[in-house]
């Protein structure tokens, strides 16, 4: 499996890019792989400012429906569009084209709560 070592990532199995105060979010591929085939990512939360581990959507896979947790607070600026067509996205590239929110971060200091590449194999035992 794939862990680039330039994100961060959540206990909850999400991931981050920082560019700035610029945050883009996903899931990583040990999340979309647990979960199956995606075919429904929704995110409703486009212009709100919410907390870290709020609930910011859900994606949905064959068996299951999954929520999303917020791992940095701030305000949602965008949701990648393209998974309305294809959310097989998530599935294919859960680190490019299956990216799922763009975030400006409220609170730069969490990202010193999130894991390493290293520590999040550790934590899913890869």
């Amino acid at each position: 499996m794939n862990f680039p070592s330039n994100l961060k990532y959540s206990k909850d199995h999400e991931w981050v890019s920082v560019d700035g105060d610029i945050a883009t979010i996903g899931i990583t591929e040990f999340a979309q792989s647990e979960l199956g085939d995606i075919v429904y990512v929704e995110i409703e939360t486009v212009g709100e400012t919410l907390d870290r581990e709020e609930i910011f959507g859900t994606v949905e896979a064959v068996k299951t429906v999954s929520d999303l947790y917020l791992p940095l607070s701030g305000e949602i600026l965008e949701f990648n569009e393209n998974l309305e067509d294809e959310p097989e996205n998530v599935n294919t590239d859960p680190y490019g084209e299956g990216w799922m929110i763009k975030l400006k971060m409220s609170n730069p200091s969490e990202l010193d709560d999130l894991l390493t590449d290293e520590e999040y194999k550790e934590l899913i035992g890869k």
